[in-house]
């Protein structure tokens, strides 16, 4: 497989010239690692869970940082978060030295609170998901976006397999004390029938024997893993009628579909389950295109107790807000914006247009007008253009 860039990349070279640090998250085998070597190709390079290399820092850090040649990778620093604070000494000798510290990690809290505490004012945080559908010129549910997945896609089931038993129950262990990976399996699989869901901890508790603060931990390592996206409500100025509750997605549908048992697209096209995968790819992909922009993630839902909801609701450009549709089917009709023609009136003096995403048809129309205000677009049109 041919190198890809990562559209995330010019934003770190930009980065790197105005901070002294630039941080890199997100999920395991996602490609920050390539990604910093490819764009930062002279900068010496570090990885953080070789035990000589770990034990050796934990014994000086100090040391260890004195030797570091700059500008040098520290590759999933949440190995040994106690550097940070060294490396804020390092950066704090010498503040107009840009680009010297690219730092990894695939746990965005347990890192995010060393970056917090250490390098407040003195990094730039990103965060990388594995590939998107503008960076591969094309998307398939069943692979998802991991690189390798891509890369060796006849080994995807052994990968995905693979990727659980090890780098998921390694993160797991590290962020906190699950004493049962059987039950932790059984939980993801739970986790996975729910995707496209609001978020009723005590639904997935239940089954499981799980007290409600025990699931809102697990689910907390998903999200710092970068594994699942919550969706949090839109309810601004629209009164007391409206859903609080956030929905869950998976970032990666290879990894989801893994999860659910699906292993071929004619059992993915009969599954249940595909309108809610394929929920989870455009939600995934908003929050790519955000990421690699360097922009704030900001993605919503709506949902109101008249049976009125709207799967998307994004910030654009100009202040105005964009509601946003998923539909697998190639045929789109007006009725699939009920939705957003109902919120539409709701927003004020707000600028607002809305979108129905869906699978382009064998003579795809780029852009299909179904409603005032509301238009249908291919998926490829939708997440592929500026």
């Amino acid at each position: 497989m041919k190198s890809i860039p990562r559209e995330v990349e010019t934003t770190l070279v930009r980065a790197a010239r105005g901070f002294p640090a630039v941080v890199l998250t997100g999920p395991r085998r996602a490609g920050k690692t390539y990604c910093l070597r490819r764009r930062f190709p002279e900068a010496s390079y570090h990885l953080l869970e070789d035990p000589d290399l770990l034990a050796r820092v934990r014994g000086d850090p100090r040391g260890f940082l004195e030797d570091v040649r700059t500008p040098a990778i520290l590759d999933e620093i949440q190995h040994a978060p106690e550097l940070l604070a060294y490396v804020r000494t390092r950066i704090d000798r010498a503040p107009s030295r840009k680009g010297q510290w690219l730092i990894t990690g695939s746990q965005d809290f347990a890192l995010m609170e060393g970056v917090t505490e250490s390098l407040a004012g003195r990094a730039a945080v990103f965060q990388l998901l594995p590939f998107s559908l503008r960076e591969l010129g094309r998307w398939d549910l069943l692979r998802g976006g991991f690189p390798e997945v891509w890369a060796r896609p006849r080994l995807a089931a052994t990968w995905f397999r693979s990727y659980v038993q090890t780098y998921l129950e390694r993160d797991v262990r590290d962020v906190t004390a699950v004493r049962d990976l059987g039950l932790f399996r059984r939980f993801l699989t739970l986790v996975a029938a729910r995707n496209g869901a609001m978020l009723n901890k005590t639904d997935i508790a239940a089954p499981l024997g799980l007290s409600v603060p025990t699931v809102t931990e697990w689910i907390g390592v998903l999200e710092t893993t970068g594994l699942v996206l919550l969706v949090p409500p839109w309810f601004e100025n629209l009164g007391k009628r409206v859903v609080k509750t956030p929905k869950l997605y998976w970032t990666d549908t290879g990894l989801l579909c893994h999860l659910l048992g699906i292993g071929s697209l004619p059992a993915l096209a009969a599954s249940p389950a595909i309108g809610s995968v394929f929920e989870a790819f455009v939600a995934s992909e908003i929050a790519k295109r955000q990421a690699a922009s360097g922009a704030a993630r900001s993605i919503h839902h709506f949902r109101d107790h008249q049976g009125f909801e709207v799967d998307f609701v994004l910030p654009e450009r100009d202040g105005g807000i964009l509601f946003v549709e998923a539909k697998w089917s190639r045929t789109v009709v007006p009725a699939d914006a009920r939705g957003i023609q109902a919120l539409l009136p709701r927003v004020g003096a707000r600028k607002a247009r809305g979108v129905v995403v869906h699978r382009a048809a064998a003579e795809p129309v780029r852009s299909t007008a179904l409603v005032p205000s509301v238009k249908a677009l291919s998926v490829e049109a939708f997440l592929g253009g500026d």
